[in-house]
Protein backbone atom coordinates (compact mmCIF):
# COMPACT_ATOMS: atom_id res chain seq x y z
CA UNK A 1 0.00 0.00 0.00
CA UNK A 2 1.45 3.34 -0.95
CA UNK A 3 0.21 5.99 1.48
CA UNK A 4 1.87 9.38 1.59
CA UNK A 5 1.21 12.03 4.20
CA UNK A 6 2.10 15.69 3.91
CA UNK A 7 1.55 17.95 6.91
CA UNK A 8 1.20 21.55 5.74
CA UNK A 9 -0.97 22.57 8.72
CA UNK A 10 1.71 23.86 11.06
CA UNK A 11 0.24 21.57 13.75
CA UNK A 12 2.24 18.65 15.11
CA UNK A 13 0.27 15.40 14.81
CA UNK A 14 1.05 11.71 15.12
CA UNK A 15 1.48 11.13 11.38
CA UNK A 16 2.54 7.51 11.87
CA UNK A 17 -0.73 6.70 13.64
CA UNK A 18 -2.76 8.40 10.90
CA UNK A 19 -0.89 6.32 8.32
CA UNK A 20 -1.56 3.15 10.33
CA UNK A 21 -5.32 3.78 10.55
CA UNK A 22 -5.48 4.52 6.81
CA UNK A 23 -3.59 1.30 6.06
CA UNK A 24 -5.85 -0.63 8.45
CA UNK A 25 -9.01 0.81 6.84
CA UNK A 26 -7.78 -0.04 3.34
CA UNK A 27 -7.02 -3.58 4.49
CA UNK A 28 -10.49 -4.01 6.00
CA UNK A 29 -12.02 -2.78 2.73
CA UNK A 30 -9.82 -5.18 0.69
CA UNK A 31 -8.13 -2.47 -1.33
CA UNK A 32 -5.24 -3.63 -3.51
CA UNK A 33 -1.78 -3.55 -1.96
CA UNK A 34 -0.78 -1.57 -5.05
CA UNK A 35 -3.32 1.24 -4.52
CA UNK A 36 -2.08 4.75 -3.78
CA UNK A 37 -3.48 7.21 -1.25
CA UNK A 38 -2.40 10.73 -0.34
CA UNK A 39 -3.24 12.41 2.96
CA UNK A 40 -2.67 16.15 3.32
CA UNK A 41 -3.09 18.14 6.53
CA UNK A 42 -3.80 21.83 5.98
CA UNK A 43 -4.56 24.89 8.09
CA UNK A 44 -8.01 26.45 8.41
CA UNK A 45 -7.45 29.05 5.67
CA UNK A 46 -6.44 26.41 3.10
CA UNK A 47 -9.32 24.14 4.15
CA UNK A 48 -11.82 26.97 3.88
CA UNK A 49 -10.58 27.73 0.37
CA UNK A 50 -11.00 24.07 -0.66
CA UNK A 51 -14.41 23.86 1.03
CA UNK A 52 -15.69 26.89 -0.88
CA UNK A 53 -14.11 25.79 -4.17
CA UNK A 54 -15.28 22.17 -4.17
CA UNK A 55 -18.38 22.11 -1.96
CA UNK A 56 -19.56 25.71 -2.36
CA UNK A 57 -19.86 25.94 1.42
CA UNK A 58 -18.37 28.66 3.62
CA UNK A 59 -15.84 28.12 6.42
CA UNK A 60 -13.29 25.40 7.01
CA UNK A 61 -14.41 21.81 7.37
CA UNK A 62 -12.79 18.82 9.07
CA UNK A 63 -12.16 16.47 6.11
CA UNK A 64 -12.51 16.48 2.34
CA UNK A 65 -12.02 13.50 0.05
CA UNK A 66 -11.03 13.70 -3.60
CA UNK A 67 -11.45 10.31 -5.35
CA UNK A 68 -9.35 9.65 -8.43
CA UNK A 69 -9.82 6.21 -10.02
CA UNK A 70 -13.22 5.65 -8.34
CA UNK A 71 -12.11 2.41 -6.73
CA UNK A 72 -14.70 0.47 -4.74
CA UNK A 73 -14.31 -1.95 -1.83
CA UNK A 74 -13.09 -5.38 -2.78
CA UNK A 75 -13.45 -8.77 -1.17
CA UNK A 76 -10.91 -11.16 0.27
CA UNK A 77 -11.14 -13.24 -2.92
CA UNK A 78 -11.14 -10.23 -5.23
CA UNK A 79 -9.47 -7.08 -3.89
CA UNK A 80 -9.90 -3.78 -5.70
CA UNK A 81 -7.65 -3.38 -8.72
CA UNK A 82 -4.47 -1.32 -8.31
CA UNK A 83 -4.98 2.37 -8.83
CA UNK A 84 -4.94 5.85 -7.42
CA UNK A 85 -7.50 5.95 -4.62
CA UNK A 86 -7.25 9.73 -4.23
CA UNK A 87 -6.58 12.41 -1.64
CA UNK A 88 -7.85 12.96 1.88
CA UNK A 89 -7.45 16.50 3.21
CA UNK A 90 -7.62 16.95 6.99
CA UNK A 91 -7.72 20.13 9.07
CA UNK A 92 -6.19 19.50 12.53
CA UNK A 93 -7.51 22.81 13.90
CA UNK A 94 -11.11 21.89 13.10
CA UNK A 95 -10.47 18.35 14.38
CA UNK A 96 -9.13 19.79 17.65
CA UNK A 97 -12.29 21.84 18.17
CA UNK A 98 -14.52 18.83 17.43
CA UNK A 99 -12.44 16.62 19.73
CA UNK A 100 -12.92 19.09 22.61
CA UNK A 101 -16.69 19.04 22.04
CA UNK A 102 -16.69 15.22 21.86
CA UNK A 103 -14.46 14.91 24.93
CA UNK A 104 -11.66 12.88 23.37
CA UNK A 105 -8.08 13.56 22.21
CA UNK A 106 -7.46 15.33 18.89
CA UNK A 107 -5.64 12.29 17.50
CA UNK A 108 -8.80 10.21 17.98
CA UNK A 109 -10.75 12.76 15.93
CA UNK A 110 -8.08 12.69 13.21
CA UNK A 111 -8.23 8.88 13.12
CA UNK A 112 -12.02 9.01 12.78
CA UNK A 113 -11.75 11.60 10.01
CA UNK A 114 -9.12 9.52 8.19
CA UNK A 115 -11.34 6.42 8.26
CA UNK A 116 -14.27 8.60 7.15
CA UNK A 117 -12.20 9.98 4.27
CA UNK A 118 -11.13 6.51 3.13
CA UNK A 119 -14.77 5.40 3.01
CA UNK A 120 -15.73 8.45 0.95
CA UNK A 121 -12.91 7.62 -1.49
CA UNK A 122 -14.40 4.14 -1.81
CA UNK A 123 -17.81 5.52 -2.78
CA UNK A 124 -19.61 5.61 0.57
CA UNK A 125 -21.80 8.58 1.42
CA UNK A 126 -24.09 9.66 4.24
CA UNK A 127 -26.63 11.89 2.51
CA UNK A 128 -29.51 9.49 3.18
CA UNK A 129 -30.29 7.87 6.57
CA UNK A 130 -29.69 4.32 5.28
CA UNK A 131 -26.36 5.34 3.69
CA UNK A 132 -25.35 7.08 6.92
CA UNK A 133 -26.13 3.99 9.02
CA UNK A 134 -24.06 1.79 6.68
CA UNK A 135 -21.11 4.18 6.39
CA UNK A 136 -20.94 5.09 10.07
CA UNK A 137 -21.30 1.41 11.05
CA UNK A 138 -18.33 0.44 8.86
CA UNK A 139 -16.40 3.46 10.17
CA UNK A 140 -17.08 2.39 13.78
CA UNK A 141 -15.98 -1.19 13.02
CA UNK A 142 -12.75 0.07 11.40
CA UNK A 143 -11.93 2.28 14.39
CA UNK A 144 -12.71 -0.46 16.94
CA UNK A 145 -10.63 -2.98 14.98
CA UNK A 146 -7.80 -0.49 14.68
CA UNK A 147 -7.87 0.26 18.42
CA UNK A 148 -7.72 -3.48 19.17
CA UNK A 149 -4.82 -3.98 16.75
CA UNK A 150 -2.93 -1.07 18.35
CA UNK A 151 -3.36 -2.61 21.83
CA UNK A 152 -2.01 -5.94 20.60
CA UNK A 153 0.93 -3.99 19.35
Amino acid sequence: MSIEINNESGVEVDEAKILRVADFALGVMHVSEEAELNIVLVDEAAMEQLHVQWMDEPGPTDVLSFPMDELRPGTEEEPTPPGLLGDIVLCPQVAESQAETAGHPTINELLLLTAHGVLHLLGFDHAEPEEEREMFGIQRDILLGFAMSERRG
